[in-house]
């Protein structure tokens, strides 16, 4: 089995793609971002007989000196580590420059100059904006609809580049709306259930038409590991997809009605986007994925929610439902 570094290994993804990485026998470097409680984010809740085999490396990747010692001795890295929090990313846009853009470049520059034999970037179906055609595939054209948005578009033509002018082994991973356990209260979902949870009968919501294809997260993890076995998808660009879409009025009601029937949805106006800068629809093609690996879903959206709201209820106190979370 290769060595492996994943960034970002604390957090949501990230956490999912290092347990299912050590359950397959992966020699896996969890780069997670040092912090003086030495704290390792949703890397501690993971069972004692995973956690003892990660190599824990904690650093920043904005810093390229620590990014190029975590990768020494490393076969195959996946780039998680990123701000992805839209709202946030409209006042603090430099952040998610530096995070985003100069950590991927951080990654890049490492790789290239320690030979590194396989690279993936994680991408977001953000830099696609509002759909001009559906399904999207990895030809649809991109959109900067938010700083962060336009900060992941940046790093995905840095990491183009790189292949084009060094020939380094590496895949733009693209995956669509990621949910499950360990999601923060930023996204959609864990909002609507931990505001259902918490007893609360008048749920906040932003903006309610939007449509998303939403990916349970052990599929978008397991899409990450099936990318990086396949020579054929070095040099692509490669959404993770359900080809599936719900509009966020039809979650809210579907999950009113398994929690707390008599709640209602209210529209809160300061979680509402700026108008050209909401994304109105996100349908994503996995064709590619599948004529390229051996990547299937196996979740249905009705499971991933059931075990989605089991999480929470197990771990209700770690969120603030009665806030907005950005």
């Amino acid at each position: 089995m290769p060595k492996i570094l994943v960034t970002g290994s604390d957090g949501f993804i990230g956490s999912h793609l290092t347990e299912m990485l050590i359950n397959q026998g992966a020699e896996v470097r969890a780069f997670t971002l040092y912090n003086s409680f030495n704290t390792w984010g949703w890397l501690d809740t993971l069972p004692k007989n995973i956690i003892k085999n990660v190599e824990i490396f904690q650093g920043d990747i904005r810093d390229p000196n620590g990014v190029r010692e975590a990768l020494k001795g490393i076969d195959t890295v996946y780039h998680l580590a990123a701000l992805i929090a839209i709202p946030f990313s409209y006042h603090s846009p430099d952040t998610y420059v530096d995070t985003n853009i100069k950590g991927t470049l951080n990654i890049l520059q490492a790789a290239k100059d320690l030979d590194t034999s396989r690279i993936l970037i994680t991408s977001t179906s953000e830099v696609y904006g509002t759909a001009q055609y559906i399904p999207i595939d990895e030809k649809h054209p991109f959109q900067g609809q938010s700083p962060y948005s336009a900060t992941k578009i940046g790093a995905d033509r840095l990491a183009e580049s790189f292949y084009r002018s060094f020939d380094i082994p590496l895949t733009i991973v693209r995956p669509f709306n990621t949910y499950g356990p360990r999601q923060s209260a930023r996204a959609v979902i864990p909002t609507i259930i931990t505001q259902l949870l918490s007893g609360k009968t008048e749920i906040m919501l932003g903006a309610i038409t939007p449509t998303r294809d939403f990916s349970y997260v052990k599929d978008t993890a397991n899409g990450f590991i099936e990318i990086a076995k396949s020579n054929k998808t070095i040099g692509e660009e490669i959404n993770i997809a359900t080809q599936k879409e719900i509009s966020i009025e039809q979650l809210a009601k579907e999950l009113i009605s398994q929690i707390n029937p008599t709640a209602k949805i209210i529209c809160d106006e300061q979680r509402l986007r700026p108008e050209k800068s909401e994304v109105n629809r996100l349908l994503g093609s996995n064709k590619k994925i599948k004529e390229l690996t051996d990547w299937r879903p196996q979740y249905t959206f009705e499971q991933g929610l059931a075990e989605t709201i089991a999480f929470l209820k197990e771990n209700l106190d770690k969120y603030k439902p009665e806030i907005y979370n950005l």
